[in-house]
């Protein structure tokens, strides 16, 4: 039996106040303005455990508690194939998702499986008896509802109606995961908001999405397994964006390295995209801008209604927060993209055609923007470039499985937001029968 428990301390990102962990802590305890804060950790040199950890063989830069069954870790590799095509020897493909032949695990086909192992590892008594609650647009709910299942960890999700297609799983799930949704037509923003109404219960507690260092550092797990696979740190990094955490996450990862000593002293350079029609971070960038454009919520919800991939839809990223998406692009220099629906596609296509496996449409929204760098002659083609595949392998599993799957169905659709306090209270009951 596995056991880790991880020693580190908390730091805000602001203020550089260091301070410990004492409970489900999301930011400075006595900050008077909104920062992340980061996990500092006594190991300064990552030491990696062997594979029968999973995620866990991370463990060193993890905010973790326990050790947890179950989880894997992303795959990197050097790319044939794809390298191949686009004419860049030095491409290297972090890939999270279900691809056995490659050593990729994941049953949830999604990299979102790497934020909730610690996220559930970093639970404390501070919450024992309580409901975490997460908003999703698809990937994030589906990882934690398998992980909380198959752990007894009593959850909440909250999604738009439109999305609950994501929530697929190879066996019905624990009734301790409970599922509420906001109407059709509704979008990501409306589950974030139904979420911190829900949360004004002592009953439930927030996950903490981008402020959790869980979330973020288990995220980080890409960089990790990538420069360790490649024994430097990479000089691109290509990923798409929806709320910008991973990229974040590969930023403090990054950090650490250089503080590691043994991989190089670079930052990489963060090449992120979003999806045409709603780019809000990619237009802020294109200013210059720490402030996103406000948007009117009708146009959004039709952008949001118009892009290949739905999950690259938050409209409250935490962009201009202290430690945030525009700090960290600005630290490594970074650059924005933004790429169609047919240019997804295509790259959506080139990716099975050449690697063999077909790639989650947010996968492909940072493959296509991939090209254009390389169309765009930005790239130094001698350098290394690392390509996060954060979802994928979804077609080959279900072919695996003859579509003998599970679904998880709403307890609740609310139609109005007077309808809250009463359905809180009826899953106040539920949980209570557990």
């Amino acid at each position: 039996m596995h056991s880790v428990s991880t020693d580190y301390k908390l730091k805000s990102y602001r203020t550089k106040t260091v301070f410990e962990d004492t409970g489900w802590l999301l930011s400075e305890p006595f900050e008077d303005e909104p920062s992340l804060i980061r996990a500092i950790y006594s190991e300064k040199q990552l030491n990696l455990k062997d594979d029968s950890y999973g995620l866990f063989k991370y463990a060193d830069w993890l905010p973790v508690r326990r050790y947890m069954e179950g989880s894997s870790a992303p795959v990197t590799f050097k790319s044939e194939g794809l390298a191949n095509y686009l004419g860049l020897p030095y491409l290297y493909i972090v890939f999270s998702g279900w691809y056995p032949k490659i050593g990729a695990k994941m049953p949830t086909c999604s990299f979102k499986e790497t934020e909730v192992y610690p996220v559930c590892a970093r639970l404390d008594q501070s919450v024992k008896d309580k409901v975490m609650v997460v908003a999703s647009a698809g990937n994030t709910a589906r990882s934690f509802a398998k992980v909380c299942s198959d752990n007894n960890i009593p959850l909440l999700l909250c999604m738009p109606l439109s999305r609950i297609d994501a929530l697929w799983f190879d066996k019905p799930l624990n009734p301790c995961v409970k599922l509420i949704c906001t109407p059709e037509g509704s979008d990501y923003y409306d589950a974030i908001y139904l979420s911190e109404e829900v949360c004004k219960n002592e009953m439930f507690f927030a996950e903490g999405g981008a402020k959790n260092v869980a979330r973020r550092d288990g995220m980080g797990t890409t960089m990790l397994s990538a420069v360790t696979h490649i024994g430097k740190i990479p000089d691109y990094y290509f990923q798409a964006i929806g709320s910008g955490t991973g990229a974040v996450a590969a930023w403090e990862a990054n950090l650490r390295f250089i503080e590691d000593g043994r991989f190089g002293s670079n930052k990489t350079k963060l090449m992120l995209s979003q999806n045409i029609p709603f780019t809000p971070m990619y237009d802020a960038w294109m200013n210059k801008s720490r402030q996103i454009p406000e948007i009117d919520p009708e146009k959004a919800r039709l952008q949001v209604s118009q892009i290949y991939s739905r999950v690259l839809s938050n409209r409250k990223p935490p962009y201009g927060v202290p430690g945030g998406l525009f700090d960290a692009m600005v630290d490594t220099s970074g650059e924005m993209f933004a790429v169609t629906n047919e240019q997804a596609i295509e790259a959506s296509e080139i990716y099975e055609k050449y690697e063999g496996v077909d790639i989650h449409p947010a996968a492909a929204v940072a493959l296509a923007s991939l090209i254009q760098a390389k169309d765009k002659n930005m790239l130094d083609i001698n350098k290394n470039i690392l390509l996060n595949i954060t979802g994928g392998g979804e077609k080959l599993y279900f072919e695996e499985r003859k579509n003998k799957l599970s679904f998880l169905e709403p307890r609740f659709i609310l139609k109005a937001p007077s309808e809250i306090n009463e359905v809180v209270d009826k899953l106040i009951y539920e949980y209570s029968m557990l």
